[in-house]
């Protein structure tokens, strides 16, 4: 178990987090005709949907309430009221997603009671789910506001004494999964019978693809209906510690049970999701997945001389912390720094001595002599600073094309991973030998 130690300066001097409101935003983005409004100031609005754009490399359907001195002072419930009927009026959202954030949450507005008031006066908006989630920026980070905006859509939209359906099951994604990951989930899922309803699907809204029809809302991801339909399933698998509040909720309202995994990187940690799946199916393993389970145990046989004492300094979320580490783990790499962006019950599964809460300068401070740095984008210059190779993992990736196509789950991601990062040693290594041989400079690897 490591220990978890918060950063002692009184300033952070290169952020490795980014803000909930991002991360509820993000949540929302994989909901099927929706509109994610930040009930916030323009600026930033504009901030987070540059992020995004930058790393999926997509058009963003983003809005906002526009507060200024004025409305910040005298109460923003006009401008809610004025944005949603906007939006429906342009748009026909089926999901308005809001989110807060520092502004209005130091003012102490109460958001539910405008929108419940705004409701009745507008008897227009029937058809419209209003789906608000709480999101301060000065606590938490983008994991944080991701895990609050799907514990809220649950709240909102979960209908209760459904019955039951023995082939659906439920699948809550933590932010730490990519639309490529969702779509091997969904696939693997398929296979065992199984009928998934992932909340939220970015595989379906962001994966990268060109729809027939432009739309002023999220094109494809999971629809209304379908999480309506959620307290039918046999079971609830919840990927990603981050998500085990929004499967309690459908617990406690839909008596379906949840079982929570905080990793799908790694031999063992797909190993028992699959397992899960064919107990919850009543069918056997299907035999192109065992194929490719016997595809990875030759990648980790090729792999891990490459892996093994190799040290590691790692910047992630809390989730993807977990995923990542235990997977350089198992191959045998040590990990020297390991920093996250918030507190979590995750970092107590991270097989780390000590993991800190900080940003990239902690990182770099701590990761002179290791082997390979991983993280966001931004770590790229922490990278080259310290003539160090680099793995890109994380949001946001906005210097390499097909941040959306990055798989890192089940047995064909790991596998990847293994190759992936296996190169980057390897080139490392013929670097150095090749210097010791008195050749001329060459880069250091980065992927």
């Amino acid at each position: 178990m490591a220990s978890v130690e918060k950063s002692a300066k009184t300033c952070t001097i290169n952020p490795l987090k980014t803000s909930q409101p991002l991360g509820g935003a993000s949540a929302f983005m994989g909901l099927d005709g929706c509109l994610p409004m930040l009930h916030a100031a323009q600026g930033c609005t504009a901030f987070a949907l540059v992020l995004l754009v930058r790393h999926y490399r997509e058009a963003i359907p983003f809005q906002t309430t526009a507060m200024n001195e004025v409305t910040t002072i005298l109460g923003g419930k006009d401008n809610l009221e004025e944005a949603i009927l906007n939006i429906t009026k342009r748009a026909s959202p089926k999901v308005i997603g809001i989110c807060s954030n520092g502004l209005i949450e130091a003012r102490g507005e109460d958001i539910r009671g405008d929108l419940k008031l705004i409701r009745q006066r507008h008897p227009e908006l029937e058809g419209t789910a209003l789906v608000y989630a709480s999101t301060p920026d000065y606590k938490g980070g983008f994991q944080d506001g991701w895990a609050a905006a799907v514990t809220v859509m649950v709240e909102e939209l979960v209908e209760p004494n459904l019955g039951r359906d023995p082939h659906q099951i439920n699948i809550l994604a933590g932010c730490h999964l990519t639309p490529a990951d969702l779509e091997e989930i969904r696939d693997t899922v398929e296979a065992f019978g199984l009928n998934p309803i992932i909340l939220p699907d970015i595989a379906g809204s962001l994966d990268g693809h060109v729809a027939d029809n432009w739309v002023q809302t999220t094109m494809g991801g999971t629809q209304v209906n379908d999480i309506r339909r959620m307290g039918r399933s046999i079971a609830t698998l919840a990927l990603g510690l981050q998500m085990e509040q929004a499967a309690r909720v459908i617990e406690a309202r839909c008596d379906v049970p949840f079982e929570v995994y905080p990793r799908l990187t790694g031999l063992l940690a797909w190993d028992n999701f699959i397992a899960a799946l064919a107990r919850h199916s009543g069918k056997p393993v299907p035999a192109s997945i065992r194929r490719r389970r016997s595809q990875l145990l030759d990648a980790m046989l090729d792999g891990h001389f490459y892996f093994g004492h190799k040290k590691i300094a790692i910047a992630a979320e809390p989730d993807l912390l977990v995923g990542l580490v235990g997977f350089l783990t198992d191959l045998g790499a040590s990990i020297t720094a390991a920093v996250t962006t918030t507190d979590s019950p995750a970092l107590a599964q991270v097989p780390a001595d000590r993991v800190m809460i900080g940003d990239l300068d902690d990182l770099e401070q701590a990761a002179g002599d290791c082997d390979l740095l991983i993280s966001h984008s931004h770590g790229a210059r922490v990278a080259e600073r310290l003539g160090i190779p680099f793995f890109r993992a994380g949001f946001p990736l906005f210097d390499r094309l097909g941040a959306a196509h990055k798989l890192s789950v089940g047995y064909r991601g790991t596998r990847d991973l293994i190759f992936e990062i296996g190169n980057l040693f390897i080139a490392a290594d013929n670097h150095y030998h090749h210097e010791a041989e008195g050749g001329k400079d060459a880069p250091v690897a980065s992927h």
